[in-house]
């Protein structure tokens, strides 16, 4: 198992659980042969993918009964471009010295509630704090020298953008890099000083994104796309080479989902070897496109997607992922915000690991439905760039759906003494209190009435409970 590594990348430090009928909505992906050819949309931006020289992993040598699992995707008229164990081979040969190899870690507390060994493949300790200098560094190392010199150009709020600009740098290619106006500063601040320019422009990352196209089709700065290019793909595919590596053993294998790239490459290279092996990827239930474009055959736009976990945030599936997500997953489920928030205070608390939300999806899906998953597994966290004023409030938000946080409003009688007579009341149910906020001049208050809203830290949802029942039992009118 490889040995766990710091950040040595200055300010980029590091950024679910199965469905189930009664928190969230899950679609099954249709499984393919491994083989098997896939028609998609184009590809976007120019250069081709890396591949291995000679014939490592090409034919029956190194690949599974049947060929290795393959996709095919079109890359303008009358191309069609394969993307195959040989391209993600290939791509761990150039990113050899430049990403890291992650580290495994085991979780006992996910394993006894999976009830085999479950995994932690940790890409928020990989340089920039995600896998995305991954992707980012094979696409543009294939840029012919006359596209190097013209520059890329890429939108995003924090993980693509930090990978695209180190991975610029040690090329020795100019970046600019456009985020959405109210991007969290450290991002920001992290993504300049890897060396990219920022311009902030747009509310939301839609308006960025047409912003960075637009800089490209006027400056012929190549645009590097997150999720939506056959090196990307590739450059992702390695994370799924490693696990493979490091775990010889897995039998699924969990990811998170946002516009398919990271899911889309760690399939190909997980069929292509061991076909047997699951693949489970997770969507946030607010931002879930995939469930819809699976049942239609092709990538559908969702309005408005709504999720703390902005690392999977995608509004409409990349046409390129999509067809290789919709041959080779195996399984596609949601999460909600809930779970989402109890899985990354989990993974601080027991795995003392600092995971964003959207890296957290895939131990959500853990927590949700364990029974359901196949063990030995392994749950990539696909990145650890969370804003602290951000972690700060989902970290208030888990405590509360772990019943470890409790809000209430109540109302006494308006005397000397009453409140530190509920605070007497409280300090015998072992109920910390964190905050305390005493009105007594209000219209829906009687002339003798106060109303006290309650903020305590609590041992779970039975304490909850019991705190309520005794409150009322001492005579309070408990209304939250």
């Amino acid at each position: 198992m490889a040995a766990r590594h710091g950040d040595e990348d200055g300010p980029g430090s590091g950024s679910g659980p199965a469905s189930h009928p009664t928190s969230s909505a899950s679609a099954s992906a249709s499984t393919g042969s491994a083989g098997s050819d896939l028609a998609s949309g184009a590809a976007s931006g120019s250069g081709g993918p890396a591949s291995a020289s000679g014939s490592e992993g090409s034919g029956p040598e190194g690949s599974a009964p049947g060929g290795p699992a393959s996709a095919s995707v079109s890359e303008g008229p009358g191309t069609i471009k394969r993307i195959t164990l040989d391209d993600i081979r290939g791509a761990q040969k150039t990113l050899s010295g430049i990403s890291r190899l992650t580290a495994l870690e085991g979780s006992r507390y996910l394993s006894g509630l999976v009830g085999s060994p479950v995994h932690l493949k940790c890409e928020n300790l990989q340089r920039t704090g995600s896998f995305k200098l991954r992707g980012g560094y094979v696409r543009i190392s294939g840029l012919s020298p006359e596209e190097r010199a013209a520059g890329v150009v890429a939108a995003s709020a924090g993980n693509h953008a930090q990978g695209v600009a180190l991975a610029a740098s040690l090329l020795g290619v100019r970046s600019t890099v456009f985020m959405p106006e109210g991007a969290p500063l450290p991002k920001i601040a992290a993504t300049r000083d890897y060396g990219a320019e920022v311009r902030l422009r747009g509310q939301i990352v839609d308006e960025t994104m047409r912003a960075a196209q637009e800089y490209a089709e006027r400056t012929g700065a190549v645009f590097i796309h997150p999720f939506d290019h056959p090196d990307i793909i590739a450059g992702q595919g390695t994370v799924g080479l490693e696990i493979l590596e490091q775990c010889p053993e897995v039998r699924t294998v969990v990811v998170g989902i946002g516009g398919g790239g990271l899911a889309a490459g760690i399939a190909v290279a997980v069929k292509a070897l061991r076909p047997d092996v699951r693949v489970v990827g997770v969507q946030a239930e607010g931002a879930a496109a995939y469930p819809p474009s699976l049942a239609a055959g092709r990538p559908v736009s969702i309005e408005a997607p709504v999720t703390m976990a902005d690392g999977i945030k995608v509004g409409r599936p990349g046409d390129v992922p999509f067809q290789i997500i919709d041959d080779l997953v195996d399984e596609v489920r949601t999460v909600t915000e809930d779970e989402l928030s109890s899985a990354l205070l989990l993974c601080l608390e027991r795995a003392k690991l600092v995971v964003e939300p959207a890296g957290a999806s895939p131990v959500a899906a853990l927590l949700s439905a364990p029974e359901s998953f196949e063990g030995p597994v392994v749950a990539v966290l696909s990145g650890g760039n969370v804003d602290p004023l951000l972690m700060q409030r989902i970290l208030r938000h888990g405590m509360a759906a772990a019943g470890r946080y409790l809000s209430l409003r109540l109302r006494l009688t308006d005397r000397p003494g009453a409140l530190a007579t509920l605070l007497g009341v409280l300090s015998t149910l072992d109920a910390n209190v964190l905050d305390v906020s005493h009105v007594r001049t209000n219209p829906r208050l009687g002339l003798s009435e106060a109303e006290v809203e309650l903020h305590l830290e609590t041992k779970g949802t039975d304490h909850c409970e019991e705190v309520r029942e005794a409150l009322s039992g001492a005579g309070y009118t408990v209304m939250a």
